[in-house]
């Protein structure tokens, strides 16, 4: 492990609680959805959808909540979803409602063809889009006045908001800081993983990644061969068939290395930012935490238990992920 990463003591999950399935899988069961929504009401209220204009006539989605009472701090926090998450996921609603409850204005974007947006562009989503994203946070610091952006993703949506913390000086950003849940870190080894691992997770993401998929051929019917997907069973020849002939890459790696944060990807990183991640986790492997650049402006943040985007502490209450991020912006 690198000499910036370190554990801390803030996260204790009752001892039923412990263990990386459980802390991955409990968090987002569709059964908390109730809960999570009736505790996000204030934020969810003041929600408006936003439609930003991110160049080259892409569009991405997002939902702004304006603080009722806001704090002096006048940073707009963006979060982020993970791969087939949205705006809507129980861990994006949890957090967006701490931060609006503590006076932030927050901002939850969409990525390409996730959540109700399969609509709005042609192109596939794949994960070296980095460059829509830019786009998307400089159309956010154009509405509001130019405000400093507070960056915090989960999963790839941690990627996603890493690598643009990392090129915000060239894309003419102002970012406060960032913060990664549980980042994909190597896609290569995630995919490894996801492959030698339980079951459940290959076929969650199989399942969901299918069902985008159809949704965007009924709107754009004419983009790919639905055919394909038919005869792609797993994640590793959905990608090879679907992704590689969209997205300009010659083999999977090549793809694979446009968006690994490992190596010296962000080796010139200069905003503060910040990755959490626990040991256990079944889809990220902590070992690639040593192959991250060494930089003093990146902090590691590791627990002994947490699973993938879990930290879940009582059915009853918001994770601790959600204190532990609002504490990051906070500071």
């Amino acid at each position: 492990m690198s000499d910036s990463a370190h554990n801390i003591d803030g996260f204790s999950p009752h001892p039923w609680l412990r263990g990386a399935h459980v802390q991955s899988v409990l968090p987002s069961l569709p059964l908390r959805r109730p809960f999570v929504e009736r505790r996000a009401r204030a934020m969810l209220a003041a929600s408006r959808e936003l439609l930003l204009d991110c160049g080259d006539d892409v569009r991405l989605q997002a939902f702004h909540s304006a603080a009722r009472q806001p704090r002096a701090s006048d940073d707009l926090v963006v979060l982020l979803h993970g791969w087939e998450g949205s705006a809507r996921s129980l861990y994006i609603l949890s957090l967006a409602q701490t931060l609006h409850a503590a006076g932030y204005d927050v901002v939850r974007l969409n990525l390409r063809d996730h959540g109700d947006t399969h609509h709005l562009n042609r192109g596939l989503f794949h994960s070296c889009r980095l460059p829509e994203v830019l786009g998307a946070l400089r159309d956010l610091q154009r509405r509001f006045s130019a405000r400093r952006l507070a960056l915090a993703g989960f999963s790839l949506g941690g990627n996603f908001m890493l690598r643009a913390a990392n090129d915000a000086p060239a894309a003419g950003l102002d970012i406060a800081c960032a913060i990664g849940v549980s980042p994909v870190l190597d896609p290569a080894t995630t995919l490894i993983a996801l492959e030698r691992g339980a079951a459940l997770y290959r076929k969650y993401f199989v399942r969901k990644w299918t069902r985008s998929l159809r949704r965007k051929h009924e709107f754009w019917p004419d983009e790919f061969d639905l055919a394909s997907l038919a005869e792609a069973r797993d994640l590793r020849s959905m990608t090879e068939r679907l992704l590689l002939s969209h997205a300009g890459f010659t083999d999977l790696w090549s793809y694979f290395r446009g968006y690994a944060i490992t190596g010296e990807r962000l080796a010139a990183l200069r905003v503060p930012a910040t990755i959490v991640t626990a040991l256990d986790d079944p889809i990220i492997p902590a070992d690639d935490l040593v192959r991250l650049a060494k930089n003093p402006a990146l902090r590691i943040v590791t627990t002994e238990t947490g699973g993938h985007c879990g930290f879940f502490e009582s059915p009853r209450r918001g994770g601790w992920i959600d204190r532990f991020v609002r504490a990051e912006i906070d500071a």
